[in-house]
């Protein structure tokens, strides 16, 4: 059998595919074991929604795996997501390593449901994740992930979140009669915003996916300018008429250095169920298209599904209850490549390794 520092040695040929530095150098390996010509290896994710887990343990198996007596390499996988780096000026929400926006600048493109089910999908990963409703004048959150019910107090002063599928839920709606309108004016929004950001009790979040209202205004700017973003996903349909006021949206978060982890194109074609024809209601590419010109990250495409309305209006996002559909692959693999950047982002900050 090789020695431990042999197989150090070969671990350190094996690099993370989207940090580009070997995983001992990163701080990634926890642990080394053999015996009887068996090899252990625990290695710690940046995230536990790592979207190339299965590529990393290839890349171990066959470096350790070419030593000679080695006849297995069982690839153990942990997870510590990195807490946000500080920013001058914007004060962190306790309990919260990591606030990702999702926002869309032109309403009814689906904002909620790709926030709803990115959260959902990166629980269902492992992470400690919440999702706070900050769509004041149209708060969905409640209907979609079907939750109901008053906030209780924690002591401290904070609320305690409502619990749904593994995530921890804050919205307006669990604190105002659902026939209400919130006749508002700005200074009125940041304030409730502020409330529902800092006097909740987050508890130890990994990840807090903020569903923001659509437009350019105070929402928005209370978000931006107060809190350290970890980034924001663009949400927009692929035609023209979204894509015009995306552009807005994309040019504000570029003028206020917020980074911009990535674009969603919803409603990206309609397949047939009974014939399997695909008719692009909605077009089709324009989302990628843009996203390549603004040289942001495309995430993925989603396509029209009827589970997923049943899905948003039943209380039960689509990741979970059809989880094989088309939608629900594309939720689960935007959520993992969301969480990725938000590791790369960081890492590239402080160019450290990831753990001592």
């Amino acid at each position: 059998m090789p020695t431990l520092e042999e197989i150090k040695s070969a671990l350190s040929t094996v690099q993370e595919p989207e940090l580009h530095r070997d995983v001992v150098s990163l701080g990634m390996i926890k642990n080394v074991s053999h015996d009887n010509g068996a090899v252990h290896v625990t290695l710690e994710l940046t995230t536990p929604a790592c979207p190339l887990k299965d590529e990393l343990r290839q890349r171990i198996e066959t470096a350790v795996g070419k030593l000679s007596g080695v006849k297995k390499v069982d690839v153990e996988f942990t997870a510590r997501v990195a807490q946000a780096r500080p920013v001058t000026g914007k004060m962190p929400i306790e309990g919260v390593k990591n606030v990702i926006a999702v926002y869309a600048c032109k309403g009814g493109v689906g904002k909620s449901t790709v926030a709803v089910n990115i959260a959902t999908a990166l629980a269902a990963r492992g992470a400690k994740v919440g999702l706070l409703d900050a769509d004041i004048y149209g708060p969905n959150i409640p209907l979609m992930m079907g939750a109901s019910g008053r906030p209780e107090g924690s002591g401290e002063n904070k609320i305690a979140p409502l619990v749904a599928h593994g995530v921890k839920l804050m919205s307006l709606g669990f604190l105002t009669d659902a026939k209400t309108p919130m006749i508002w004016r700005g200074p009125m929004v940041h304030g409730a915003l502020q409330q529902l950001l800092r006097e909740t009790d987050w508890a130890d979040l990994d990840y807090l996916i903020v569903d923001l209202p659509p437009g350019t205004g105070d929402a928005q700017l209370t978000l931006i300018q107060s809190v350290p973003l970890a980034g924001v996903i663009f949400v927009s349909t692929p035609q023209a008429v979204s894509l015009a006021d995306g552009v807005k949206g994309i040019e504000m978060f570029k003028k206020l250095d917020v980074p911009i982890l990535g674009i969603v194109e919803n409603m990206s074609g309609f397949k047939c169920p009974d014939c399997g024809h695909v008719t692009n209601i909605f077009s089709r590419g324009g989302a990628e298209a843009e996203a390549a010109h603004y040289g942001i990250p495309f995430l993925g495409a989603v396509p029209l599904e009827a589970e997923v309305v049943t899905s948003g209006d039943t209380g039960r996002p689509i990741v979970l209850s059809h989880p094989e559909s088309l939608a629900a692959v594309a939720f689960t693999h935007m959520a993992e490549l969301a969480a990725a950047q938000v590791s790369v982002a960081q890492f590239e900050k402080g160019a450290v390794p990831i753990a001592p």
